[in-house]
């Protein structure tokens, strides 16, 4: 697979919130930076992360409009959307979505790095009406 391929399937792993084939399409050492710049190293942290994150936004999504490679960097550029959940139910009133870019990089046909560039401000707004205060 290009590196492109690559992205689009770990995109693909995150919009069915299959965290095993998102774990598979990671590299060991695998590097998630957040929107705010916090790092996160690891396959198995990264597993307990999106299991997280899956459970707090059961329907996240990305929507891809444009991904732009430069060998093993790969740009994606769309829209990240899903409903704050913390009790299990789908609240309309809990939708968010913001524009949203991903860097990855590809080693040996995994994704090495995922960095998350996003204005968190829309799921925090929803956040701060349960008492929470982190996105």
């Amino acid at each position: 697979m290009t590196s492109t391929e690559v992205v689009l399937a770990f995109v693909n792993a995150i919009n069915r919130r299959d965290v095993e084939m998102l774990c598979r399409l990671m590299t060991d050492d695998h590097l998630f930076v957040d929107a705010g710049g916090a790092q996160y190293r690891g396959r198995e942290t990264m597993r307990s992360g999106w299991l997280g994150y899956f459970s707090m936004v059961p329907d996240y999504t990305i929507e891809v409009q444009e991904a732009v490679a430069d060998g093993p960097v790969v740009i994606v550029v769309g829209t990240a959307r899903g409903t704050y959940s913390p009790d299990g139910n789908l609240d309309p009133a809990d939708r968010w979505s913001t524009p949203g870019a991903w860097r990855a990089v590809v080693a040996s046909g995994h994704v090495a790095v995922w960095q998350v560039f996003a204005d968190n401000e829309p799921i925090r707004q929803i956040m701060r009406r349960y008492g929470k205060e982190t996105a």
